[in-house]
């Protein structure tokens, strides 16, 4: 059902021989899902992923390339929808996410990483119906239109006022900078490892990795001040 092309990660295909494969997909119709934040600092200097008859690409030449033309694009992960840790201050390589780069729309996964099912569910939805509703921020709704408050398993010990006061307590993390209230996808209810378990599942708050503005707008990650700022939703 899905063909991949080209992943640097997964392909047995190295050197020219990869860059080739990347290079065929001009002229066909593609989906271009993107990794990573894109550095621009000296036109993209500084973020090579690799080399096509003897001269270097950069992925700000790549995406320039075979986003303009690509049937869809997406951006993986938080670092390609809105630069996340890479373009995190000072932001020395002047990384953005990938949006910032193409005239067009961008469907945008964030998460830190995107979780598998997330890509693959909006992958899938493409093939079989087209382009998946999203909201004001290029996110697929049937992943990212509910509050992680909304839905958290220990929402009813913050109704009651009960809080966590160090890691490791099982109540609500509200007081140690949960970002809960303010990130909007389904963690609480699809997990990471196969449901295995997910970060307030193991005493840890949610850093708000999925949100517009992360890392920058999320910090700090723990608090002990339960007035903490939180990114636009």
């Amino acid at each position: 059902m899905v063909n991949i092309i080209y992943e640097n990660s997964l392909m047995a295909a190295e050197g020219e021989a990869a860059m080739e494969k990347l290079f065929s997909v001009i002229g066909e119709d593609y989906i271009l899902a993107v990794e990573g934040a894109v550095s621009t600092k000296d036109n993209g200097l500084y973020n090579i992923i690799g080399r096509w008859k003897n001269q270097p690409v950069t992925a700000y030449e790549a995406i320039k390339k075979f986003g303009e033309k690509a049937a869809y694009v997406i951006a993986v992960g938080t670092c390609a929808s809105d630069g996340g840790i890479s373009a995190a201050r000072p932001n020395p390589s002047e990384s953005v996410g990938i949006s910032d780069l193409l005239d067009r729309k961008v469907i945008k996964l964030p998460g830190c990483p995107c979780h598998p099912d997330w890509f693959m569910g909006t992958l899938a939805y493409i093939m079989l119906f087209g382009e998946p509703e999203l909201d004001n921020r290029q996110r697929p709704i049937m992943f990212y239109s509910t509050l992680i408050h909304d839905i958290c398993p220990r929402r009813i010990y913050f109704n009651q006022g009960i809080f966590a006061t160090k890691l490791g307590e099982k109540t609500c993390m509200f007081k140690l900078g949960c970002r809960g209230p303010v990130t909007r996808v389904d963690c609480p209810i699809r997990k990471w490892n196969d449901g295995v378990n997910w970060p307030i599942g193991d005493d840890s708050p949610c850093i708000g990795c999925a949100m517009f503005g992360f890392p920058d707008q999320m910090e700090p990650f723990i608090s002990y001040n339960t007035t903490y700022g939180g990114g636009k939703n």
